[in-house]
């Protein structure tokens, strides 16, 4: 009889089954909200100041066409490189180093994680991330689960 229950005990040892709640769609909106907020208002203007300045001292006269031109192609190339970067590195770094919060996330109670419950990889970030830039890829979160999720492997679940 012994032998049955180890046996028993070895079986579900290794029948781990994870356990979450995902996050609603509501959830993930005001993610996506505060998240955009913060990224347009503060670390885009920041960015931008940053890169004005090393524009300044690293190519002045091409600064003062973007500055003072006819805010023709250039200057909404650079604003793109800027956004693009930005959203890019903020939710990668988040999302890694923060160990799958993001201010949004952290606000509303939830985070990404893998779908079988482990932490995101660098890879997974980075992936998330870039397959945020897909066109009317934030449309798919209205959907039954966002792209970015499906195509990496990962979940957005309450923590709370």
């Amino acid at each position: 009889m012994e032998e049955n229950t180890l046996a028993e005990e070895q079986v579900n040892l290794f029948d781990t089954e994870v356990q979450y709640t995902e996050a609603s769609q509501g959830q993930r909106f005001l993610n996506w909200l505060i998240d955009n907020l913060f990224m347009r208002f503060a670390l885009n203007y920041a960015i931008g100041y940053a890169v004005g300045y090393l524009l300044l001292a690293i190519a002045p006269d091409f600064l003062m066409e973007i500055a003072y031109g006819d805010r023709g192609w250039r200057f909404w190339t650079l604003a793109y490189v800027v956004f693009i970067f930005n959203y890019v590195v903020y939710y990668t770094i988040c999302e890694k180093a923060f160990k799958g919060y993001t201010l949004g996330k952290l606000l509303t109670g939830t985070r990404a994680i893998r779908n079988d419950g482990t932490e995101l990889t660098f890879k997974d970030a980075i992936l998330r991330s870039l397959s945020r830039m897909v066109p009317f890829e934030v449309l798919s979160g209205f959907g039954s689960r966002p792209w970015h999720d499906s195509w990496t492997d990962t979940t957005v679940v309450k923590t709370r």
